[in-house]
């Protein structure tokens, strides 16, 4: 599995083995048993599309609130409506995910043109710890969008993309260029590159266990001796 921010033939395998095999709970367990205890971006993050996971490279976009609408600051990009958004958004390569949050949630970070944009890209869906807009034309395209519910009002005199594939910090959990996101209705992991191979690969076989598990419950097997046979529940 590589780690590259392109993806490869080998990144889309893993990528599909995270969404039809494996379910963030699982993930997230073998995650703390690694001592990566801070893996999960915070709570109230859910798939704009029921039941949709989200699989893909990291690519992190840094955003900052706006207050001066007027253009008069002195910044470099004072004068520069929605600073480098349009550069971020060009920039995604085949199998990234869109990632950002903003301080303040009090405008949708992402939209439908974006997603349209993103999309032609290719992708692998988008990532938002704020609000999201243009629904209906996201869940016609397909595209996977994660985020904290649904509010209209624009970005455009509010906010600015100050930087992209930078490293953030979102709530207590960083993020940088390349990692591993992984999510589904239960929430969205973020697995460091280092990690994920083996995180993936004991994913795997506590999720097989915990089939057995299910199976030895299910014909009477009490749970105290259920996890003392088999080591999880």
């Amino acid at each position: 599995m590589t780690t590259s921010t392109t993806s490869t033939s080998t990144d889309l395998e893993m990528f599909d083995v995270l969404k039809s095999k494996l379910f963030t709970a699982v993930v997230g367990d073998i995650l703390d048993q690694m001592g990566l205890r801070r893996q999960f971006l915070p709570p109230g993050l859910s798939p704009l599309q029921p039941g949709a996971k989200i699989a893909g490279r990291a690519m992190p976009v840094l955003e900052a609130d706006v207050f001066e609408e007027t253009g008069t600051g002195h910044g470099p990009m004072a004068q520069k409506p929605f600073g480098l958004l349009f550069e971020a958004l060009d920039q995604l390569r085949p199998g990234e995910i869109y990632i950002a949050h903003t301080p303040i949630p009090r405008y949708a970070l992402w939209g439908g043109l974006m997603s349209t944009r993103a999309h032609y890209l290719k992708a692998a869906g988008a990532v938002i710890d704020g609000f999201a807009r243009d629904a209906g034309e996201i869940e016609q395209l397909g595209f996977p969008v994660f985020c904290r519910g649904l509010y209209a009002q624009d970005q455009g005199p509010r906010g600015k993309v100050v930087d992209y594939r930078c490293a953030l910090e979102i709530g207590g959990v960083r993020v940088e260029t390349g990692d591993l996101v992984f999510g589904d209705r239960e929430g969205v992991l973020i697995i460091p590159a280092k990690a994920e191979n083996e995180a993936i690969r004991r994913a795997l076989e506590k999720s097989a266990t915990e089939n057995q598990v299910a199976i030895a419950i299910r014909q009477g097997m009490s749970t105290v001796a259920a996890f003392a046979k088999f080591g999880v529940m």
